[in-house]
């Protein structure tokens, strides 16, 4: 019998499939014409006047994540490392974005700035901010060729195009409708997108779950497979890094759940972007929190698919060719899904990288123009200049995404080279906005020697790492500890340098550290804000306690 490896991952639509693809791909070019006619300023363009709704910007936030690094990397984890996936979720996400929504919302928000850099630019110094730019700008283009090389990979699969090809093709239809919109068209299809990603993932699921028995049928099944009982725990066996995750307690709670979690969902403006787009300051603390919801249940069509692949596909996990991890999603389309379905399937699995990619390339085009082009190269031009290097500065991303995609294409697992991109610029990033806006004596030049000697610590960790020299549990221990070693660089580097340098006066400091004076929450709240079912602490709350009960059954 033909095996997998040898019939090629190639999906077999037909007309009715490739009818519903199109009609998406109509659709988001649609809304991105649409929204251009309400384009008139850089603001329009880069922060949609601040003017959407909470629901939209919250579903935006949640649906910016739910790229490649989602969809094909937390399955292709479900795959390798079993239910210990979920820490991604209940430890990994949730409470970093509530904490973003209760306690760094009013800074960010409040002081409005037009990106995360800024902050740093007003709370430290302008070496600091360029530095944090630059990182920020290398950093969403590396990460947008993963989205853009996952894509690519369901359009080979789709039409049977090369993969240099496939990348090309992908990156145009993002390019066109950011081009556009703006934030606007970003964010518009990215609510339409969460709905699409879910009508894609949830047959694949239903369907995976019914020819296995079920949840006990799936769990049995695990338990004969590689992974064995291992893979139905999720703390069984961290007090050592002999576990399916290859990781300790230690590495979760505090490289993963502290510093990974917290550094990405607080400082990452491809996602605080959303909330900054929001109608108010409600609205922006919402933000994070109702896409904390979702997010609480995403394992349900990411990990449990990941499993059902592990599986039902023999011979997963090869690093090379067609049964690599990061194809459990698509191979599963392949052999689950009827046509009409698969057509329904492939188009929200299209539109998850669409939506991961977009948020990359909306956020890169934000800090390179407001944070490199406008203070450092042309400063006080017309509005209007700003908004063609905006779109100019699209278009340069995408280009510079599809060169990054083919870097992405040689890791066989995305969700490992993409933790270890996020402990390099995210970790002391965290640990640097942290640091700065509770402890108002922390200096400028502080930042500026804690965040560099924090990025270079991590660098130098993975680059011991990759040559042998230090060794770890696995490549997500690997990150883990790299961002724990970041983290705790930057703040010895930072006191330090603070003991020997000048702190900013208390007036230069109003509105950006805890202390200093007090931030108005409620000022612009309308009627409807002041309801207990609308206040960001009772909501955040609420998740807390829910991702804590979710992990009771797989203890």
């Amino acid at each position: 019998m033909e095996t997998l490896a040898q019939s090629g991952l190639r999906l077999n639509l037909n007309a009715l499939d490739y009818a519903l693809l199109a009609m998406y791909f109509v659709t988001v070019l649609g809304v991105g014409f649409a929204v251009r006619r309400a384009i008139s300023t850089s603001a329009d363009f880069f922060l949609s006047g601040r003017a959407l709704p909470a629901w939209v910007t919250g579903l935006a936030f949640v649906s910016a994540n739910l790229g490649a690094i989602e969809i094909l990397g937390m399955a292709a984890n479900g795959a390798q490392y079993g239910m210990m996936t979920v820490h991604y979720y209940w430890i990994g996400a949730v409470p970093a974005m509530v904490f973003l929504g209760i306690v760094m919302m009013p800074f960010y928000y409040g002081s409005k700035v037009h990106s995360v850099p800024e902050y740093l630019r007003r709370r430290f110094n302008a070496p600091a901010h360029l530095l944090n730019a630059i990182s920020f700008a290398v950093a969403q283009v590396l990460i947008a060729g993963v989205n853009l090389y996952a894509l690519a990979l369901v359009m080979r699969a789709l039409v049977g195009w090369p993969l240099w090809l496939s990348i090309i093709v992908a990156a145009a239809f993002v390019l066109i409708y950011i081009t556009l919109g703006g934030l606007s068209s970003a964010i518009y299809n990215e609510v339409l997108q969460f709905f699409v990603i879910l009508a894609g993932l949830i047959p694949v699921t239903v369907v995976g779950l019914t020819k296995v028995g079920g949840m006990s049928g799936l769990f049995d099944k695990v338990r004969h497979s590689p992974l064995g009982d291992a893979g139905l725990h999720t703390w069984v066996g961290t007090g050592t890094s002999h576990n399916p995750l290859g990781a300790s307690w230690i590495g979760i709670v505090f490289g993963l759940g502290f510093v990974l979690s917290f550094g990405y969902w607080t400082t990452n403006f491809a996602e605080v972007q959303r909330a900054l787009s929001a109608r108010n300051m409600t609205a922006a603390r919402l933000t994070p929190i109702i896409g904390a919801y979702p997010k609480l249940i995403i394992p349900a069509v990411t990990v449990i698919p990941g499993l059902i692949a592990l599986v039902t596909v023999k011979g997963l996990g090869s690093k090379a060719g067609d049964l690599q991890y990061n194809n459990a999603i698509p191979l599963l389309m392949r052999d689950l899904l009827p046509n009409g379905v698969l057509g329904i399937a492939v188009t929200g699995l299209m539109a998850s990288f669409m939506a991961g990619m977009a948020a990359n390339v909306s956020g890169f085009n934000t800090v390179f123009t407001y944070d490199i082009w406008q203070p450092y190269i042309r400063k006080n031009r017309s509005d209007a200049h700003y908004l063609k290097t905006g779109r100019i500065v699209t278009v340069v991303g995408v280009i510079i995404g599809i060169g990054t995609a083919f870097i992405a294409a040689g890791f066989s697992n995305i969700m490992n080279y993409i933790q270890a991109l996020f402990a390099v610029f995210n970790a002391p990033l965290f640990a640097t906005f942290i640091l700065g806006m509770f402890w108002r004596r922390m200096t400028a030049w502080a930042g500026f020697w804690g965040l560099l000697a924090g990025t270079l610590a991590a660098v130098t960790n993975y680059v011991l790492y990759r040559s042998g020299v230090v060794h770890y549990g696995s490549d997500l221990d690997q990150s883990f500890w790299g961002a724990g070693i970041a983290f705790v660089t930057v703040m010895v580097v930072s006191v330090i340098v603070t003991l020997f340098t000048t702190p900013k006066p208390a007036s230069e400091l109003s509105g950006l550290v805890y202390g200093v004076d007090k931030i108005d929450v409620t000022g612009d709240m309308d009627a409807a804000d002041r309801a207990w079912y609308r206040n960001p602490i009772v909501l955040g709350a609420v998740a807390l306690v829910l991702a804590a009960a979710l992990y009771l059954p797989f203890l």
